[in-house]
């Protein structure tokens, strides 16, 4: 059995723009000046297995300070933004998902300036725009564009992060892991999202369902998710 979905919302960092590498490039630096602990290289992997709560406690961040973290930054990014790119496969899934009627949106703690920024032409595939979250407010935004939108039918949040997975159930949706951004995919799989991708033309190929663009425009299949 598959599932109609009226919205399909994406994160941004990990899932369709590849920051991961400018993300270890400036971490040690935003360390030195927010005082937490250094992150050694050779723990990367084992750091991407933690959700964004555990990380946090292991690098001694404290709440307080995340707020500004988060505004610095967002500052880096967009002082190196010309090394930031969507993943490879990114341009034709989002171009198959909208050539198909797919309502998308965003909902990101990146700037919405950053993300027009990467997207380029892309930015105009999507309707609805909700950034800035701060970094556990994602289920709030995702609510409010799924209340803008109006969707019809089901949606689905489509995230790199355990926190992703964490926001969509608390909005009251489903939740598609995919496995090539920040948090690793075994622990994506282990908190048993509705779909796991493994690739970005998967997401168009699960969601996209040719029998259904005549008759719902706005709809869209996703194949069944991990047992």
């Amino acid at each position: 059995m598959g599932k109609l979905y009226g919205l399909v919302v994406f994160d941004f960092d990990g899932t369709l723009a590849d920051t991961f590498p400018w993300f270890c490039s400036v971490i040690n630096g935003v360390a030195r000046r927010y005082r937490f602990r250094h992150i050694d290289p050779a723990e990367t992997e084992a750091l991407r297995g933690l959700s964004a709560r555990a990380l946090i406690r292991e690098l001694g961040v404290p709440a307080w300070k995340l707020p500004f973290i988060t505004r610095h930054m967002h500052g880096l990014a967009a002082r190196d933004i010309e090394a930031i790119s969507l993943f490879p496969g990114i341009r034709d899934m989002l171009r198959d998902l909208d050539e198909a009627g797919i309502v998308l949106a965003i909902v990101s703690s990146n700037s919405e300036a950053n993300i027009r920024h990467v997207l380029r032409p892309c930015a105009a595939r999507f309707r609805h725009y909700a950034c800035g979250a701060s970094m556990f407010g994602k289920a709030k935004r995702l609510t409010a564009v799924m209340r803008k939108a109006g969707a019809r039918g089901s949606v689905i949040y489509i995230g790199d992060e355990l926190r992703d997975h964490d926001a969509a159930k608390a909005a009251g949706c489903d939740f598609g892991a995919v496995s090539w951004g920040y948090t690793r995919s075994d622990a994506l799989a282990a908190g048993r999202p509705d779909v796991l991708f493994e690739h970005p033309g998967h997401v168009a190929e699960a969601i996209c369902s040719t029998e259904l663009r005549g008759s719902h425009p706005a709809a869209s299949i996703l194949y069944s998710g991990p047992s």
